[in-house]
């Protein structure tokens, strides 16, 4: 087995409400479908147990609290040509869906391990 290859990336990270939609349906879904649509290497939604954003209102999962608007977090990882091609498709979801959201683009290194991890980019 060979050691872990290493390949230069992109994560591109989408921070919304649990409640913000777009056409009926989450809209963090709809970053996923739209990802996996755009042939990107793999998206994963992540749910926060509490967090503010803009409107300064704390959101939480609390069992006392009545709040249930908790963050989500869409992770992308991919390579920064691919990441660059997909920003105007997830610029027009989010304006779409006047819910707007905070995007954060990060340079990764990607780490695989196994027997072809030296012949795989980001999106293999």
């Amino acid at each position: 087995m060979n050691g872990p290859g290493r390949t230069a990336a992109v994560r591109l990270t989408v921070v919304v409400g649990e409640e913000d939609r777009h056409h009926h349906g989450p809209l963090a879904t709809q970053v996923v479908h739209r990802a996996h649509a755009a042939g990107l290497a793999g998206a994963s939604i992540f749910r926060g147990c509490e967090g503010f954003g803009a409107g300064s209102r704390v959101h939480t999962a609390r069992i006392l609290s009545l709040s249930e608007d908790l963050p989500l977090s869409v992770v992308v990882v991919d390579t920064a040509e691919k990441v660059d091609a997909f920003l105007p498709v997830l610029g027009a979801l989010l304006a779409e869906s006047g819910a707007g959201g905070l995007v954060t683009l990060d340079d990764v290194t990607v780490v695989r391990f196994g027997d072809d991890a030296h012949d795989r980019g980001a999106a293999g």
